[in-house]
């Protein structure tokens, strides 16, 4: 049942859709990860062309994770900026108001740690919700951008240099993450373990610093 969800909810982009992007290389991988980062669906776009690129080392692979990286958070801030002029009224009107309660009382709960493992770890997860959703919270937008830079940072450049290294095989893996969900799981456990200590590393700092 895991495995069905999973094949599903990472269904592949239009090859069409794909293929123009990838004809852009580094803009395109750019463009599509502002796009990721918006109310729009991309299916993982930006990982499956970012470990593309980096597998044809046309260019050096931190050209691409810093490609990606780049419009990932412009597309972040963009969504974070127009959701906090609208209110929650953004979040009913771009995310359907049956998930609405659920997902922001889960970004309400968990704060910064849902926000860091949902940019970080390369699972489907409502990210552009959550960016919205900490716009409308109050979410302090210099924090907000930190965040979501080290952990696109941190996923997008891992991803390159997998790429880059494994070349079809990783590949493969991105296309087809229903099939290696092992591998993919071992992959988010990391991550979100990294992720994790991070933001208790921080709590701890703050504590310390109120004390």
């Amino acid at each position: 049942m895991f495995i069905e969800f999973l094949q599903t909810a990472t269904k592949k982009p239009s090859k069409t859709g794909l293929a123009y992007f990838r004809h852009l290389g580094a803009f395109g991988l750019f463009s599509l990860a502002i796009l990721d980062s918006l109310p729009f669906p991309t299916f993982g776009g930006p990982d499956i062309l970012l470990a593309i690129l980096a597998a044809h080392h046309r260019d050096p692979w931190y050209e691409y994770s810093a490609a990606a990286t780049a419009g990932s958070l412009i597309g972040a801030i963009i969504t974070f900026r127009l959701a906090r002029h609208a209110g929650v009224e953004y979040l009913y009107k771009h995310f359907g108001s049956g998930r609405v309660p659920r997902l922001l009382k889960l970004f309400k709960t968990w704060g910064t740690g849902a926000l860091a493992i949902s940019t970080a770890v390369p699972f489907p997860t409502p990210t552009s919700f959550l960016f919205a959703a900490a716009g409308v919270s109050e979410y302090p937008e210099k924090k907000f951008l930190v965040v979501v830079c080290l952990c696109r940072v941190a996923r997008y450049s891992l991803i390159a240099i997998l790429a880059e290294h494994y070349g079809r095989h990783f590949v493969r893996i991105v296309r087809n993450p229903g099939q290696y969900w092992g591998w993919l799981l071992l992959f988010a456990a990391i991550i979100a373990g990294m992720v994790a200590s991070g933001v208790m590393l921080n709590k701890r700092l703050e504590t310390s610093a109120a004390d």
